[in-house]
């Protein structure tokens, strides 16, 4: 999942026992909340948002964190990119484009769920590496509920191939997923340069969990002769059911589309381009009506937005960033690379494993932005800096893809997980861990012989 995207390193524990309450270790501190966070979050007998906005207070009022380096841990980026786009998504909801497209997608397969499987899993992995992977879910899962509910079969493996889609798909480009963007900002690299690098191993993973997807739930997949034809039976057209604003919504996301690929050369942030996407797309909504159907019509929107996800994710910044504070990341990092003995095939394969089991249980942009300086600094054991760009590719592969592994790994998970349970379709946290964690295993296997292969 996204988190802040500094790349200063972090602040060493001893700058904190001091005003930890009682004269702790903050490295302690901040370890056991954090895991005493986690392990609330796994048991799932609390709200996560309540248990991470407490995880948050904690690291405040135990002094690992002061409140100004609390609100310096917080992405407002990712949370202003959440709330821009599901503002969007709402508003253009209304125009009856999800129920067009899912219509459209179930007649080109006549309504055959193995087939929809595997065509769903690969419109989200097309866009999320075109978009941001949260953007990208949140126009997919919407359509997905609707067609399995017409179905009449589970969502549950429709929803769980999507997120490793998305996260598979935003490994391909510079701006698909939030690592990317943080280690592309830091060494240079471009956008086809991680299409080039990167792009091949996701596409071949792609397939490969394609046919995983189909032997594991395509081929069991049935659905009721009758509903699959009253479903072909359906015309997409009639879905449409606000034609003006739906050419308003399109025109804005596709503004919103090109600021995301054009606007990072040049300073503005997603998130940025969200907020005044979904502004934007409010004023062509509402110029017209009179200031109180105005105010109805935004406080509609806002109403919309998945609130308990965005207080999920504040509180979470803030408890990795104490735990990131405190020093944690950093001592780990560094053992990491003490490890490798200057054998530069070896850092990159740590790495590679490294980065993909932390990111499947810890937030990975704290991790990357601890291991982009350390990478750095190492420039010299390898003979220069351009020598390090296989390690960047490994950070880039494991960071993106061990997002699958929880739910908890990658914004996008989450924002699944929340549409499913506002669908009455709740992923458990553990049943999804028990078959995406070896499967996400699986990816990073198949990584490290494309990484073999590509540059060692």
């Amino acid at each position: 999942m996204a988190a802040h995207t500094s790349l200063a390193m972090p602040v060493e524990g001893a700058a904190h026992h001091a005003t930890v309450l009682f004269g702790m270790d903050p490295l302690w501190v901040a370890t056991s909340v954090l895991i005493l966070a986690y392990a609330f979050i796994v048991s799932e007998r609390l709200n996560r948002a309540i248990i991470s906005m407490l995880g948050a207070g904690l690291m405040i009022f135990l002094g690992v964190l002061n409140q100004e380096q609390a609100i310096n841990g917080i992405d407002f980026n990712t949370l202003f990119l959440l709330i821009g786009m599901m503002a969007i998504v709402s508003i253009t909801r209304r125009t009856g484009v999800f129920q067009f497209v899912a219509i459209y997608c179930a007649r080109a397969v006549k309504g055959n769920p193995r087939a929809l499987l595997a065509v769903l899993a690969w419109i989200t992995a097309v866009f999320s590496a075109l978009l941001d992977n949260v953007t990208t879910v949140m126009l997919i899962v919407p359509v997905t509920l609707l067609l399995t509910d017409q179905l009449k079969i589970s969502a549950y493996p429709f929803l769980f191939s999507q997120i490793f889609a998305s996260n598979i798909g935003g490994t391909a480009t510079l701006i698909g997923d939030p690592p990317n963007i943080l280690i592309g900002s830091a060494v240079g690299f471009s956008f086809m340069d991680f299409v080039y690098n990167v792009g091949p191993a996701s596409l071949v993973i792609m397939v490969a969990l394609t046919v995983i997807f189909d032997v594991v739930w395509g081929r069991k997949m049935v659905a009721d002769p009758a509903l699959k034809q009253r479903l072909s039976d359906y015309q997409p057209a009639e879905a449409l059911s606000d034609v003006p604003l739906l050419w308003k919504s399109l025109f804005t996301i596709g503004l919103v589309l090109l600021g995301f690929i054009a606007g990072h050369g040049h300073g503005y942030e997603p998130g940025t381009i969200a907020l005044t996407g979904a502004a934007f797309l409010m004023l062509l909504e509402c110029w017209k009506f009179p200031v109180e159907q105005q105010s109805h019509k935004v406080h509609d929107v806002f109403t919309k937005v998945e609130w308990e996800t965005i207080f999920f994710f504040l509180g979470l910044f803030i408890l990795v960033y104490g735990v990131e504070s405190a020093g944690l990341l950093e001592i780990l990092a560094r053992k990491l690379m003490a490890l490798t003995q200057g054998d530069i095939e070896m850092t990159g394969i740590i790495i590679l494993w490294s980065s993909a089991i932390f990111s499947a249980i810890v937030d990975n942009i704290p991790f990357v932005a601890t291991m982009i300086p350390l990478i750095s600094s190492t420039a010299g054991d390898f003979g220069g800096a351009e020598n390090l760009e296989p390690l960047w590719w490994c950070l880039s592969l494991g960071a993106c893809l061990g997002g699958n592994g929880t739910l908890v790994g990658a914004s996008a998970n989450v924002m699944v997980s929340s549409f499913a349970e506002r669908a009455g379709q709740r992923i458990a946290f553990l049943t999804f861990m028990k078959g995406a964690f070896p499967l996400m295993l699986v990816t990073i296997a198949m990584a490290h012989v494309y990484v073999l292969w590509a540059f060692f």
